[in-house]
């Protein structure tokens, strides 16, 4: 039985919204690659510090520029099905740049959050953030659990 993707938009569709001033908007955003229990834990954690959790999920094209011709490993709409099926998320929009800045400028969220794998003055939309009077948290990194180790184990398996 294949769930229906009602928490994935496109950014118009999310702005048409007209979301009201009082929910307290966290974005972050990511590849998703391959989902794994830090990344549940960091969007549950994401979700507590506000009202409405808002995923910038990289496309696939986004992904590659980023990551190199051999990742994605599963496709956006893959990603995208499995993020939607969390509680913790309320939206999910699909970039396609390698940076969510023109979601964040659309967007304006209250927090912008990243994982502990990140420093804020290494962000470049921290600053964005910041210009329109938004916060930028970043949530501890959970040790052993990223996707690179994740695919580095698999390939030590075979």
């Amino acid at each position: 039985m294949m769930i229906k993707m009602k928490k994935l938009l496109s950014l118009e569709q999310f702005l048409e919204l007209r979301l009201s001033e009082e929910n307290k908007i966290v974005f972050t955003n990511g590849c998703f690659d391959i989902i794994h229990t830090g990344h549940v834990e960091y969007l549950f954690k994401a979700k507590g510090l506000g009202d409405l959790l808002v995923i910038g999920l990289n496309s696939d094209f986004s992904v590659k520029k980023i990551k190199g011709n051999k990742r994605p490993i599963n496709s956006q709409q893959d990603r995208a099905y499995i993020l939607n099926a969390l509680e913790c998320v309320d939206y999910i929009i699909i970039f396609n740049e390698k940076t969510p800045a023109n979601l964040i400028l659309s967007i304006k969220p209250a927090i912008h959050v990243k994982g502990g794998d990140y420093k804020e003055e290494d962000l470049p939309e921290a600053g964005l953030v910041r210009s329109y009077g938004g916060e930028v948290i970043i949530i501890p990194y959970k040790k052993g659990y990223s996707t690179t180790e994740l695919i580095e184990k698999i390939k030590k398996i075979f």
